[in-house]
């Protein structure tokens, strides 16, 4: 599966930010080994159903420093026996645009 999400405290750090708590969760998928990618508004992450749900609450759990509640957004694409698709979907668009 491929997993998008979104996760922050409900609020900023005392200087409007939340690339500290971002960073944390960003050390959890990292340390997972899950091939990743991080955007500017969500990181994708790509493995077993399982595995990759234990990813995200790893990234609620790093959450817990910076506040009491969390706010979490996801977005999966579920295509069993696939693999590599976090690149593939995307070579596939860039084939069909360099084809213009």
């Amino acid at each position: 599966m491929l997993l998008a999400f979104s996760i922050a405290p409900s609020s900023p750090d005392g200087d409007g930010s939340y690339a500290e708590a971002v960073a944390a969760a960003l050390r959890v998928v990292r340390d997972s080994g899950l091939p990743h990618d991080l955007g500017s508004m969500f990181t994708t992450i790509e493995g077993e159903w399982d595995e990759v749900m234990a990813v995200v609450k790893g990234c609620v759990d790093a959450m817990e420093p910076y506040g009491d509640r969390v706010g979490l957004v996801m977005k999966a694409d579920i295509r069993a026996g696939r693999t590599g698709q976090m690149a593939a979907k995307v070579e596939r668009v860039e084939g069909l645009l360099a084809a213009d």
